[in-house]
C-alpha cells in the first residue's frame, strides 16, 4: 500500500515550491542579527567596564524620547536613569573628594565637585568611552542628529550611571565613576567663576543696575531647540550669546559683553 500522503512544502515568493525548513531552526539572517546585536552590546559592556544582568537597563540608558513610539511612554527614554545617576554621581564623587582632600574646607569641597559633576564633564566621560554612536535617535536628519547626539551625551553619561547603579548597586557605579573622574579629579582645579555673575559684580561696581537678560529668539526643533538671548545694561550695546538652553545663552551674552568691555575673571561655562 502506497503512503499518499504528499510531502510538506511551501511556497517561495517566486510561486516555487521547496522543502519545508525545519521549525526548530532559525533563518541565518536572523541568526546573524542576533549574534550581531548582542556582540554589540558585550562591547559597549566592555567599554563601559560593567556586565549587565538585565539587559533592559542598559538598553534604556541609550535611549533618547525621539526613539520612542508613544510619547505617553518617556519611562522608557534615559530620563529617569538620567535623574538618578545624576544624585549617584554627586555623592560617590563628594565621597571622593572627601577622601581626597582632607584639608579642604566646605567651600573647596562643593567647588570641586560642581566643576566634576557638570554636563560638560559628563560628556567628556562620555566622549572618552566612545558612548556617542550608541545613543538611539527617533527619526532626525543627518545634522540635526549628529548635533543631538552631542548634546544629550552628558544626559546619556548620568543615565549610564544610573543604570549601572540599578543593576551592580553603589559599588558597581563607585567603580565606574572612580575609573572615570580619579584623573579630572587631581588635575588642577581650573576658574569656575560665572559669566553672569562676574558681570553683574562689574556692573554693580559701576553703579550700574542688574543685568537684564531677555530671550531674542528660538529656533529649531522642540527636542533641540536653539535660544538667542540678549544681555542689557544701561549706557552700553547690548550683547547676544546663543545656546541650547536660555541658560548657557545667557551665560554666552554674559562672556560676550564681559570680553568687550575688558572685564577679567569670566569664562564661558554652561
Amino acid at each position: 500500500m502506497n503512503d499518499e500522503t504528499p510531502d510538506l512544502q511551501i511556497i517561495s515568493s517566486s510561486g516555487e515550491a521547496s522543502s519545508q525548513p525545519d521549525a526548530g531552526r532559525e533563518p541565518a539572517k536572523k541568526k546573524r542579527t542576533k549574534v550581531s546585536a548582542k556582540a554589540a552590546a558585550a562591547a559597549l559592556e566592555a567599554r563601559i567596564g560593567h556586565k549587565f544582568s538585565d539587559a533592559t537597563l542598559l538598553t534604556t540608558a541609550f535611549t533618547h524620547v525621539s526613539a520612542l513610539k508613544s510619547a505617553r511612554k518617556r519611562g522608557d527614554s534615559y530620563q529617569r536613569l538620567e535623574f538618578l545617576g545624576d544624585h549617584v554621581l554627586g555623592l560617590i564623587v563628594s565621597d571622593m573628594l572627601y577622601r581626597a582632600f582632607p584639608n579642604a574646607d566646605e567651600g573647596e569641597l562643593s567647588k570641586r565637585l560642581a566643576d566634576l559633576v557638570r554636563k560638560e564633564s559628563c560628556a567628556d566621560v562620555a566622549k572618552s568611552l566612545g558612548l556617542l554612536d550608541d545613543i538611539k535617535l527617533g527619526a532626525v536628519g543627518a545634522g540635526a542628529g549628529a548635533r543631538l547626539r552631542k548634546s544629550v551625551l552628558g544626559d546619556i553619561c548620568e543615565a549610564v550611571i544610573g543604570a549601572v547603579f540599578l543593576d551592580g548597586g553603589y559599588g558597581a557605579a563607585a567603580q565606574f565613576v572612580e575609573r572615570n573622574w580619579t584623573e579630572r579629579m587631581h588635575k588642577p582645579r581650573r576658574p569656575l567663576r560665572d559669566p553672569k555673575t562676574v558681570l553683574q559684580e562689574w556692573a554693580q561696581g559701576k553703579g550700574l543696575p542688574t543685568p537684564v537678560y531677555r530671550e531674542v529668539e528660538r529656533t529649531g526643533p522642540h527636542h533641540d531647540p536653539q535660544f538667542r538671548v540678549a544681555v542689557d545694561l544701561p549706557g552700553l550695546a547690548p550683547a547676544e550669546g546663543v545656546g541650547g538652553s536660555k541658560r548657557a545663552a545667557e551665560k554666552v551674552a554674559a562672556s560676550v559683553m564681559i570680553e568687550r568691555e575688558g572685564v577679567g575673571g569670566g569664562n564661558n561655562d554652561a
